[in-house]
């Protein structure tokens, strides 16, 4: 949900500018130039225009796979006369299995996107997008509509495959660029499906049997595109030397490689393939001990864990505070373009994050324990939906500045497991919460009891954040007051050496955090 924020360097690949094509130098100087320049140079315009096409194909895949006017919609469709669920079975029975299924299928499907190259996982959440909006559809029976929460655990691991995808048809230079593409075309198919299932409902009263038929026709359009995605020559990991010509070999050195430099005669894939997993978590020991890096890397762990628990069980919690008013759609649209435009306006935030980024953390932390608290205890349902919208839009600010204090200082190969171990990481730590609390096989505890639960894990995270804001801040007055100290006694009589700080160490590839 997040836009990656990359380091230089090359995977052997060769890259077209998608800003200035070669072509228009040509179409600026007339027909006579463009007739005496050489024949080479007609490639590299076409390679640009075959690149443009398919990032623009990739987002219009992006926006169309996330309309599902339905998904909104979901929990009250169970509720309802027309699948009769109980709310005991939906929060105790029904919802948990999501949790487990996208615990079980993370790390598979992590692992076959960058084996697969990205086409065949895409394929696959289609298939179960598809499947999933049968079940909807066709399910009348509490296994099915735990199959159906099976499938939607498989889509939510395999949107790794969307979020990395992008990064293999371009440059370095231009992933800033095109992940800000591909997220703004999922939030606005995301914005787009929540508008249309709202007016679905409040304007033309379609029933839910209905509303599932029609995402089960916009899913089915999805599969057919995701058929249709060009099919990248490389990935991150397994298949970065693929397809290259032997020049490409020898010039090019991805950041892995200048990390552990091999010995010549030792270059079989086999021995390639071991020497990367080891030297990645050889690696993850370096960034455990960066102190900026595993506070945001904490933070992602903890914070998104909670978060997800929410999103998962609020539609249980706002049809039990009104259950006739259903305005599901239409906050899920206003959450979606405040959680857009607070992940905007990160990007322009001028903090001292090496400072202050506990106490900001601490801070957002409290306000969303208080949201909590407001929406688990109010019988206002206009309330409960506020509540909902600011708890997403606080997360959505802090995602983007922990994805670049995370990424900025991180080889490509480092980042992605990073990433994909703090995901992992969550999951279970969402797992072990639903299986003690949510699960019918632990407490079981009703929907009000959850988010009493939920106020108290982020009270817990407050108590946290702000022992060690203050530690960091202590630190960091008592080094300033040093410095004045020395400064006011004048200038020392003979050179000593400057201690170096942990957060300005350099890592592993010779970049700092």
């Amino acid at each position: 949900m997040a836009a990656d924020d990359l380091m230089d360097g090359s995977d052997g690949e060769k890259y077209v500018d998608l800003k200035t094509p070669p072509s228009e130098d040509a179409e600026d100087h007339g027909d006579a130039e463009t007739a005496t320049a050489p024949a080479p140079a007609e490639e590299p315009a076409e390679d640009a225009k075959k690149l443009k096409c398919s990032v623009i194909f990739l987002c219009f895949y992006g926006f169309m796979s996330s309309i599902r006017p339905g998904e909104a919609f979901i929990t009250p469709n169970l509720l309802s006369s027309e699948k009769n669920f109980t709310e005991v079975q939906v929060t105790n029975e029904i919802t948990p299995v999501l949790t487990y299924s996208y615990m079980v299928s993370l790390v598979p499907a992590f692992l076959l996107t960058d084996l697969l190259r990205y086409k065949p996982v895409l394929i696959i959440q289609g298939i179960s997008h598809v499947v999933i909006w049968l079940l909807m559809l066709l399910g009348t029976t509490l296994i099915h509509i735990q199959l159906m929460e099976f499938f939607y655990g498989i889509t939510m691991a395999c949107r790794v495959a969307y979020s990395s995808y992008i990064f293999s048809l371009v440059s370095p230079a231009f992933y800033q660029r095109v992940a800000g593409y591909s997220r703004s075309s999922v939030l606005l198919g995301v914005f787009t499906s929540s508008v249309l299932g709202q007016l679905c409902r409040s304007v033309g009263n379609v029933s839910y049997y209905t509303l599932d038929a029609i995402c089960l026709g916009f899913v089915s359009f999805g599969l057919v595109l995701s058929f249709c995605l060009p099919w990248p020559k490389r990935s991150l990991f397994f298949n970065r030397m693929k397809n290259q010509e032997p020049k490409e070999l020898e010039a090019a050195q991805s950041e892995l490689d200048k990390i552990n430099p091999k010995p010549g005669g030792l270059s079989s894939t086999s021995c390639w393939k071991d020497s990367v997993f080891v030297q990645m978590l050889l690696e993850l020991r370096n960034v455990v001990r960066r102190p900026n890096l595993r506070l945001w890397s904490m933070w992602w762990v903890l914070n998104s864990t909670g978060y997800y628990l929410v999103l998962f069980y609020v539609h249980i919690l706002w049809n039990r505070v009104y259950s006739t008013a259903s305005y599901n759609g239409a906050v899920e649209a206003a959450s979606t373009l405040l959680s857009a435009a607070t992940s905007f306006a990160a990007g322009y935030a001028k903090i001292r994050w090496n400072i202050w980024s506990e106490l900001v953390i601490c801070v957002i932390t409290a306000l969303q324990a208080c949201l909590l608290l407001l929406m688990g205890n109010t019988q206002n349902i206009w309330v409960c939906y506020a509540c909902y919208i600011l708890f997403r839009g606080f997360y959505q600010f802090l995602v983007p500045i922990a994805t670049f204090q995370i990424a900025s200082s991180l080889t490509k190969e480092l980042c992605a497991l990073v990433f994909g171990i703090n995901t992992f990481l969550a999951t279970i730590l969402k797992s072990i919460i639903n299986l003690i609390f949510s699960d019918k096989r632990g407490l079981g505890l009703d929907i009000y009891a959850q988010f009493l639960v939920y106020f108290i894990y982020f009270c817990l995270l407050t108590v946290l954040y702000t022992v060690s804001a203050a530690f960091v801040l202590i630190r960091h007055f008592r080094n300033q007051q040093r410095e004045r100290l020395a400064s006011a006694r004048g200038p020392p009589t003979e050179l000593s050496p400057v201690p170096q700080t942990p957060e300005a160490e350099p890592l592993s590839n010779g970049k700092s955090a």
